[in-house]
C-alpha cells in the first residue's frame, strides 16, 4: 500500500459525522415503511433456524458433533448472515446513491463503510437470539470464547474488503449485483453451516478450508462450542487472506473510483 493510499485512509477519521449519517440513512431505508421494523432482524433469523433444524436435523439427521442442532446452527448461522448481508449491502452502497455522487465530493469509501456499519447493527440485533440460545443451553463462558473477537476481526476484514471489490465493479456492471445473491448462496453450501465440518472427507479438507469462512465458521464453533482455540494453521490462513483481500480490494476501489461518477 503505497503513501497516497494511507494518506486517503488517513483522511477518513475526519468524516466520520458523514459515516454516521450514512449508515443511519441506510437503516431507515431498510426498515421504512415496515410495520415491524427492526424485529425482521429478529423474525427472519428465527424462522430460518427453524426451518433449516427441521430439515437437516430431523429429516436429514446431519450430526452437530454432540452439540443441539440448533444451537450449532445458529453458531454459524449467525455470522454467515452478517457476511452475506454485508456483501449485498456494498455492493449496492455507491449505485444506491448515485444521485448524490455525481453532485458532490467526499470519499467514496464514506458508502462503502456505512453498509458495513449498517450491517454490523443488523448482526448486533440478530446477536440477541445467540445469546438466548447460549442461555436456553445452559452454555457456560471459557477462555476460548475471547477467540470470537480475533475471529470477527478477520471476518470484517474479509467482508470490508470484498466490499471495496464489489461496489466500484457494480457500479460499472451490474451484472454484478444480480450474480452476488447466487454466489454466496453456492459459498454458504460450501462452507461448514449446516453440517460440521468433519463430515468433510479428510483427503479434501486442506482444500476445503482454502475457502476463508470455512476456517473463520469452524474457528466459532471451536471456540464457543468446543471450548478449544482454532487450528493455528487454519486460522493463520485466514487472516492473511483476509488482509490481503482488504489491501487489494482498496486498491482496486480507488482505482475505479474516478469512472464511478461517470457511469453511476
Amino acid at each position: 500500500m503505497n503513501m497516497t493510499m494511507f494518506e486517503e485512509i488517513r483522511k477518513l477519521p475526519h468524516y466520520h459525522e458523514l459515516i454516521v449519517n450514512f449508515t443511519l440513512r441506510e437503516i431507515k431505508a431498510k426498515y421504512k415503511q415496515a410495520l415491524l421494523g427492526v424485529t425482521w432482524a429478529i423474525i427472519q433469523p428465527i424462522v430460518l433456524m427453524a426451518m433449516m433444524t427441521l430439515v437437516f436435523s430431523y429429516f436429514a439427521r446431519i450430526p452437530s458433533d454432540g452439540v443441539p442442532y440448533p444451537l450449532f446452527l445458529f453458531t454459524a448461522l449467525l455470522p454467515w448472515q452478517f457476511f452475506a448481508g454485508a456483501l449485498n449491502r456494498g455492493a449496492g452502497s455507491l449505485v444506491n446513491q448515485a444521485g448524490l455522487i455525481t453532485k458532490i465530493y467526499f470519499p467514496r469509501e464514506s458508502l462503502v463503510l456505512a453498509s458495513l456499519a449498517a450491517a454490523l447493527v443488523d448482526f448486533g440485533i440478530t446477536a440477541i437470539i445467540f445469546a438466548a440460545l447460549l442461555v436456553y443451553y445452559h452454555a457456560v463462558p471459557t477462555l476460548t470464547w475471547l477467540w470470537v473477537f480475533p475471529l470477527f476481526l478477520i471476518q470484517v476484514a474479509l467482508s470490508l474488503g470484498l466490499m471495496l471489490f464489489l461496489a466500484p465493479l457494480n457500479a460499472i456492471y451490474r451484472d454484478v449485483g444480480q450474480a452476488i445473491p447466487l454466489v454466496t448462496q453456492v459459498w454458504m453450501y460450501a462452507t461448514p453451516i449446516m453440517y460440521p465440518a468433519s463430515l468433510v472427507p479428510a483427503s479434501v479438507r486442506p482444500y476445503y478450508f482454502l475457502n476463508p469462512m470455512a476456517g473463520i465458521i469452524e474457528g466459532y464453533r471451536t471456540a464457543v462450542l468446543h471450548n478449544d482455540a482454532p487450528a493455528p494453521p487454519v486460522l493463520t490462513y485466514t487472516a492473511l487472506f483476509a488482509v490481503i483481500v482488504l489491501v487489494l480490494g482498496y486498491r482496486v476501489f480507488k482505482r475505479l473510483e474516478r469512472r464511478i461518477a461517470d457511469v453511476a
